[in-house]
């Protein structure tokens, strides 16, 4: 046989290669192992393991080490989605790590609520794009806000129809431009002077674009059961799922009737109205001064008295934020009407006032039963929220680990269900609240024995303990109780 010269067998291999198929470069791949997987659905816990390429879930179960591989060992960890905050206002934050809510394992926050958020859904989803935050943000369009840009400061009546149709286009141009629906704030101005048929309108019009609705409703306390009516009207009228935000009976005479109002809310469910909630676990809540008072009579003692006796009281009301004299702020109104030799109604009203010329207050006021926030916790349709923000009351910085270590009865599975899954579901989110394959890769490596919240109302910006890692989009944004100024947040339209 012909021998082939060095510069034939050169040639023939350089031409068996050019019909082989090119080989894909191996992307890396992230690989959580040994981890009490908890997925989401509320099932039990197993040890696992899970692959990530790129943003995605790609495998999950026994899995080996492949050479592509950066390995995180999971032992003795629990992994379980990123939590879906449904009602936050983390977006005051001006920092992007949003430290607040990544520590304590928040993955996804949905702001625009209680009837306000940003004019411009567009430019606000632009400057996220440009400047991504380390967690994903939706947003809803405000009724506040479109209520203020038709009417301006002549808010204090019902609008006309030209007025309404005013803020449907506003709706619309939020529902194009990503908006996941219309919030309320029926307690507050501009929105509490609005009647029920003008929010069906525009509830509507949100509906036939695949939005949903969400609302602070018109009252917590006094007009309770008038409040539940509306928002189970609106469902029913405009056609659409109705959530129920910060869900709480924030009146003493309300206090162990929670159950009765989830039979309602149930019934209301089996009649074809797709009601929903979120709760935050604590207490106190956190607003205005004003907001008790409905009929906005603030020199009117009689009202005030009620609202400290029946809604709060002088020693469950804290001065969180007091421009108008912030020597008082970090006080409670019994501490102040001490200060100032006063009884607590006649310092209460003087605060007002005072407020009211140097705008600029709010209060953390004790208005719930604690049984109440049990109860409405476990209804199969409640998920959770925080209601927090950076500064101001603890829940800003603690509501998920605090909810974990609340006794409610719930299995720890489950509780991971209300704060991911559940969630996702009420807001008709994809993608995220379950560890599956295809998902995001928004994940929390927590230590199950010692991730609890640390914040309290006299350090209110204390970060939880117990959490070692969290990912979102696969990247990790919270690793030694620090921010990794990572910046992988998306925006979810």
């Amino acid at each position: 046989m012909r021998k082939l010269s060095l510069l034939s067998k050169v040639i023939i291999g350089l031409l068996l290669l050019s019909r082989c198929t090119p080989v894909e470069e191996q992307k890396t791949s992230m690989l959580i192992r040994n981890a009490a997987i908890i997925d989401g659905t509320g099932s039990d816990r197993y040890i696992g393991s899970i692959r990530i390429i790129d943003n995605i879930i790609t495998e999950i179960g026994k899995l080996e080490v492949m050479a592509s591989d950066s390995v995180i060992d999971g032992t003795n960890m629990a992994l379980s989605p990123g939590f879906i905050d449904t009602h936050s206002h983390h977006d005051w934050d001006t920092s992007r790590t949003v430290d607040a809510a990544i520590s304590q394992g928040i993955t996804t926050i949905i702001v625009g609520q209680d009837g306000s958020s940003r004019t411009s859904i567009s430019h606000y989803f632009d400057s996220l794009a440009t400047y991504p935050l380390s967690l994903n943000v939706g947003s809803y369009i405000g009724h506040n806000t479109v209520r203020a840009a038709v009417m301006g400061e002549d808010f204090k009546r019902e609008a006309t129809n030209e007025e309404i149709e005013a803020m449907k286009q506003l709706v619309i141009k939020g529902m194009k431009d990503g908006a996941l629906g219309l919030s309320t704030g029926l307690e507050y101005d501009p929105g509490i002077y609005s009647t029920t048929e003008e929010v069906i309108e525009l509830a509507k019009t949100t509906s036939g674009l695949g939005g949903r609705y969400i609302s602070h409703m018109r009252s917590e306390d006094v007009n309770f059961e008038k409040s539940i009516d509306e928002i189970l009207r609106i469902g029913k009228e405009a056609n659409i799922p109705v959530q129920i935000s910060h869900f709480k009976l924030a009146r003493k005479g309300l206090w162990g009737q929670a159950a009765n109002v989830l039979e309602r809310l149930d019934s209301a469910r089996a009649k074809g109205v797709l009601v929903t909630a979120d709760v935050y676990p604590y207490q106190y809540w956190q607003s205005t001064m004003t907001v008790l008072f409905p009929k906005r009579d603030f020199d009117n003692r009689v009202s005030a008295e009620f609202a400290i006796t029946e809604l709060t009281s002088p020693e469950g009301m804290i001065i969180a934020e007091f421009k108008a004299n912030t020597e008082y702020e970090n006080l409670t109104l019994e501490d102040i009407a001490i200060l100032r030799e006063e009884d607590p109604v006649t310092t209460y009203m003087e605060l007002i006032r005072m407020s009211l010329e140097t705008p600029g207050e709010s209060i953390i006021a004790k208005s719930m039963d604690l049984d109440d926030i049990k109860t409405l916790t476990r209804w199969k349709y409640a998920n959770i929220c925080s209601d927090g923000a950076p500064v101001g009351h603890p829940r800003g910085w603690g509501a998920f680990p605090r909810y974990l270590n609340m006794d409610t009865g719930e299995s720890l599975e489950m509780k991971i269900h209300k704060m991911t899954a559940q969630g996702a579901e009420n807001l008709g989110l994809d993608g995220i609240g379950y560890i599956k394959v295809g998902y995001y890769a928004d994940l929390v490596l927590f230590n199950p024995d010692r991730f609890v919240d640390n914040a309290t109302f006299e350090e209110g910006q204390l970060r939880a303990s117990g959490l070692e890692l969290v990912f979102v989009s696969g990247e990790i944004v919270y690793k030694n109780s620090s921010p990794t100024f990572k910046y992988p947040g998306r925006v979810i339209k």
